[in-house]
């Protein structure tokens, strides 16, 4: 089977058709990104020949929200060299309609005829499911259910074992179907499906079994019996002697005269672990003694490394005072630089406005020479323009400079405030006719003053006080107030204004005289096109302000020659007053650096020279040369003492090891044991003598010989019937277990042909691997190697690839019988590997040849070496879904 063309309408997300035609007989790789309409494309296949075309349960075809579509679906094929072509609509006008060559089928009688052709059904009422399939449903791959293949095999079981019968002709004939039933009905009279006894079989086995241990345990107790007579002979003779002799007294006085010993030996070890606790606390008292001789010892050891790291720390400060003054000099030359490039900047900034100030004037000069021309034309102009203008004129202003006005102005409010925050606050409140000194300027009464710089506070008899502000920004902060205060004060200046807000309220003004020229402009050129009158007003507008450039210009100080750096270019000046900032922010912080440094030093100098001092003025005392020499007496005195404990010690440990206490104690233990057994045995002795007296009167009256005679009688009885059967179930279990071999092999003639198909494709993927199928043809066992199980228990992606697999060896089944086969893979393999997807394509690519393949898929990257030209289902759209 070989389809050719595909088209629907009105199908889903398919409203106005979309056709794919030119089927190849090969693969065919349709693909698109998610919800472009593959899926669609597949569910139009199924519902063509799966729905019945009168089914109401076809809802789900028509696109969303249009209650009057009529899905409809064109198919036109190619089998065994007949041409079949179907066109069926679904929900409204519905109408199947089948044209094999010429002849024409409709309605049921054409959906019956495509069922026979492809080997599904339809349900008796409502929607197809997975059951009425068939090899479609095994053959047609939907997305996410490739690795799900026993349900597939199972509903087209039927279809598949058709076609082998087919190819091996009347193998899977059932005519010894009933003998095996009728033996393996017999089988189970005696056996379960286990191979277990059952009915009188098993009967006869657990009473045989009962019987058996009867028997034994009667044959058992006759031996006893003679054996406890034996016994009662022995046992009297072992109790009379005992009598006569008592052995238990004996131990008993043996017993005593070791427990005499041990007692003495006991008082000795006391009187050895008190000496050695005496011995213990006075090895402890001389170690202390030792230990403390010692630690006087190492003091003077201590006393001069105190002495080298003191002189240590004495030269780390000398070379930490010897870099301070480097480092202020250093800071004086970086601060003078930053304000030469300040100085510097501010003229730049003088000299280009001067020159933009002079370019304008000349520029206003030759504006105002051309407009004095033509203002001999001039005829009439309205008061209120005129006046108009001449607010323009008062309140000419850059908005632009008045944005980096106000921007200036928010930056200088900010700075002044972190400052107030940063900045040292001096406060004073000072008794009538007193005065203080304060950066050389006197203070009296109450107030308080911000300190941004060092200052000095003079007391007047007493001295004067330094004063340091804190904070290691606080020099940045001022630097940037003082360069914002000098940006802003010519910017006012240049926009002749005194505030920001005077500059706000001239731009308002500006603004609305510019307004009124705009509408007296419209009016005088509604009145006078050519605007002859406006030439006067410019005329005077350009004098004016040559005139106020002018003034400005002389207004302007000179540019100081003297200063170094005027003459250069402004950015290279503020680039110049950048590096001379950065550089001396950098001197600042080595010199907060150094001081650090300093002060550490210092503290380190001086505890260390404490530390010394301290030592060798305890190690000079008196007192302590007194407390060495007792020291040395009391340790002499305890290694005497220590000595002569030891010797005694060791004379008594010798008494001890030569009394053995161990033994002595062993014996004690052992002469009890011995007495109280063998008082235990005379006992027993005369118990069991009378157990054994009682147990041979009950014996002889139960008639122990009879009864096992009896019982060896009835057993032989019961085993000549169980022998009987045990040889009828086992002839029967045999001869079923050859009757199903027989069977077993005609099921692998049976299964043949497709474990032949299924052994092709697998080698490719899993070399010397093999997958068999049962008799049901479905696919189970899996081996590889020394792996053994079943596919269910493979990865989700091995069994996807294993189903795909199985599917191809079915369709190469189905195609040998005459079966039409066409493969429908909807976005499959998407958990494989690069590769097994690699083998995979070598795998499809083989079965092309003999079939034909719908590859859907949203991963087109993945599929480019397949060998054949992929089809963009979205450009199919755009053309105007032919394809």
């Amino acid at each position: 089977m070989k389809l050719q063309r595909l088209r629907v309408e009105q199908f889903r997300q398919f409203r106005h058709g979309l056709e794919l035609g030119n089927l190849q007989p090969g693969i065919n790789l349709i693909h698109g990104p998610n919800e472009s309409g593959k899926s669609t494309l597949v569910r139009a296949i199924r519902a063509a020949f799966f729905e019945r075309y009168r089914s109401k349960s076809a809802e789900d075809l028509a696109p969303w929200g249009d209650s009057s579509a009529a899905p409809t679906v064109e198919l036109l094929f190619e089998h065994k060299g007949q041409r079949w072509q179907l066109d069926k609509r679904f929900l409204k006008r519905h109408r199947c309609d089948l044209l094999v060559d010429s002849t024409a089928f409709s309605g049921e009688e054409a959906e019956e005829k495509l069922a026979e052709l492809l080997g599904y059904q339809f349900p008796k009422k409502g929607a197809s499911k997975e059951e009425h399939w068939g090899i479609p449903g095994l053959l047609w791959v939907e997305q996410g259910t490739g690795q799900d293949i026993e349900k597939a095999v199972l509903h087209a079981g039927g279809h598949l074992k058709s076609a082998l019968n087919n190819l091996v002709g009347e193998v899977a004939s059932s005519g010894g179907d009933e003998i095996i039933e009728a033996v393996e009905q017999q089988r189970k009279e005696l056996l379960t499906s286990t191979g277990k006894p059952r009915g009188e079989y098993l009967d006869l086995a657990n009473t045989r079994e009962t019987l058996q241990q009867h028997k034994s345990d009667l044959q058992t107790r006759v031996e006893q019996y003679k054996d406890q007579v034996d016994r009662l002979a022995t046992l009297a003779t072992e109790h009379e002697q005992a009598n006569r002799e008592r052995p238990w007294e004996e131990a008993r006085r043996e017993m005593q005269r070791a427990e005499i010993k041990y007692r003495d030996v006991e008082a000795l070890q006391e009187q050895q672990a008190r000496g050695m606790d005496s011995l213990k606390q006075l090895r402890q008292n001389l170690t202390l003694l030792q230990q403390s001789q010692t630690h006087w010892k190492n003091q003077g050891e201590q006393l001069e490394l105190r002495l080298k790291n003191y002189e240590k720390a004495k030269k780390q400060l000398e070379h930490e005072e010897l870099s301070s003054p480097g480092l202020v000099k250093a800071v004086e030359t970086a601060r003078s630089q930053y304000q030469l490039a300040t100085a510097a900047l501010q003229q730049a900034h003088l000299r280009d406005k001067r020159e933009r100030l002079q370019k304008d004037c000349t520029r206003l000069q030759a504006e105002l020479a051309k407009l004095k021309q033509s203002q001999e034309k001039a005829k009439v102009i309205q008061a209120s323009l005129d006046s108009a203008r001449k607010q323009k004129k008062q309140n000419l202003i850059d908005i632009g400079e008045l944005n980096r006005l106000k921007q200036n102005q928010r930056e200088l409010d900010d700075a002044n405030i972190r400052i107030q925050t940063v900045a040292t606050r001096v406060t004073w409140n000072l008794s009538p006719g007193k005065a203080l000194v304060l950066g050389g300027q006197n203070i009296e009464g109450q107030g308080d003053k911000l300190l941004l710089e060092p200052g000095v506070l003079e007391i007047p008899g007493l001295g004067s006080l330094g004063i340091q502000p804190g904070g290691d920004d606080l020099a940045s902060l001022r630097r940037q107030l003082e360069r914002l205060e000098q940006s802003l004060s010519p910017q006012l200046v240049a926009m002749a204004v005194e505030s920001v807000e005077a500059a706000e309220l001239k731009l308002g003004r500006l603004q609305d005289a510019e307004a009124k020229i705009q509408r007296f402009d419209d009016v005088l050129k509604s009145l006078a096109p050519n605007g002859v009158e406006q030439l006067n007003s410019m005329g005077a507008e350009v004098e004016s302000e040559h005139l106020a450039r002018s003034a400005e210009l002389e207004a302007m100080p000179a540019v100081a020659a003297n200063i170094e750096g005027s003459d250069k270019p402004l950015s290279l000046v503020e680039s110049e007053l950048k590096q001379a900032e950065a550089r001396l922010t950098e001197a600042e912080s080595r010199q907060r650096e150094q001081e650090t440094l300093l002060q550490k030093a210092r503290h380190t100098c001086e505890a260390a020279h404490r530390e010394w001092q301290r030592m060798q003025d305890e190690l000079n005392s008196a007192e302590r040369q007194q407390q060495m020499e007792e020291l040395a007496r009391d340790i002499a005195n305890a290694e005497k003492q220590s000595a002569a404990l030891e010797s005694s010690l060791k004379e008594r440990e010798a008494q001890i090891r030569e009394a053995r206490p161990e033994l002595l104690k062993q014996d004690i233990e052992r002469y009890r044991a011995t007495a109280e057994h063998q008082e235990k045995a005379q006992q027993n002795r005369a118990l069991e003598l009378s157990e054994i007296r009682a147990r041979l009167e009950a014996w002889g009256a139960e008639g122990l010989e009879e009864q096992h005679n009896e019982l060896v009688a009835r057993l032989e009885h019961v085993s000549r019937r169980y022998l009987e059967l045990d040889r009828r179930a086992k002839a029967l279990d045999l001869l079923l277990n050859l009757l199903k071999e027989k069977r077993q092999a005609l099921t692998r003639r049976l299964q043949a042909p497709l474990q032949k198909h299924l052994d092709h494709y697998l080698t490719v993927l899993f070399p010397e691997a093999s997958l068999e199928v049962d008799e049901n043809l479905m696919p189970g066992k899996f081996s590889r190697g020394s792996e053994l199980g079943q596919m269910a228990e493979l990865s989700f992606g091995a069994r996807e690839q294993m189903g795909l697999i199985s599917r191809l060896a079915y369709a190469d089944l189905l195609q040998e019988a005459g079966r039409p086969t066409l493969i429908i893979l909807d976005d499959t393999l998407v958990h494989s590997d690069a590769e097994r997807l690699d083998g995979m394509k070598r795998i499809l690519f083989d079965a092309a040849t003999r079939h034909q393949i719908l590859l859907f898929t949203c991963h087109p990257e993945k599929w480019r070496d397949l060998g054949v030209e992929p089809r963009d289902l979205e450009t199919m759209k755009l053309k105007g879904g032919v394809g």
